[in-house]
């Protein structure tokens, strides 16, 4: 601007993170648009994701994992959302088929090798169902600051599902 720039307009990108964002905000940069890459969909802390498939029921009957710190929940699960006013208030991992309140988030995407929807039909509605999906993040998630978890519990009847298979509930 003190060299009469002031229609140029400045880009950054690089490296940048919501912390590094912040700060150059409270700086006052004079950024007018930011380009965020790897560091948007790569944590720096857990750059992957440490999953495999395990089983959980075999020829009709519950199975479940019971290695220390690798045991699993027994039997095909659902996951309930509550809402309260629009906003995520709580989760409950339960067992698949069990009535509870909320919104039954897992859906089946394939059945015998075949998709059984289609896939979203623009990079648009995928990106739609992702700001709608944020926008019912409690405040406090959305924050860069140390906040409560999220609340996610066990339905009884799973515990009891664990209870009445070798092993109990996972540690």
């Amino acid at each position: 601007d003190g060299s009469g720039l002031t229609d140029t307009t400045i880009f950054s990108s690089g490296g940048l993170d919501e912390e590094r964002l912040k700060a150059l905000i409270a700086q006052g940069a004079p950024i007018d648009g930011f380009g965020i890459g790897t560091r948007l969909d790569t944590s720096a802390d857990a750059p992957y994701l440490d999953c495999a498939y395990k089983l959980v029921e075999y020829a009709g009957r519950p199975r479940h994992k019971r290695s220390q710190g690798k045991a699993t929940w027994p039997g095909r699960k659902q996951v309930y959302r509550r809402l309260d006013d629009g906003v995520m208030s709580g989760d409950t991992i339960a067992i698949d088929g069990e009535a509870l309140p909320g919104e039954g988030l897992l859906e089946p995407v394939l059945r015998g090798g075949r998709r059984l929807e289609p896939p979203p039909s623009s990079l648009t509605d995928a990106r739609r169902r992702a700001e709608d999906q944020l926008a019912r993040l409690p405040g406090h998630l959305r924050d860069l600051e140390t906040s409560p978890p999220y609340p996610v519990a066990i339905s009884t009847e799973l515990r009891g599902l664990a209870a009445r298979t070798r092993g109990g509930e996972p540690q």
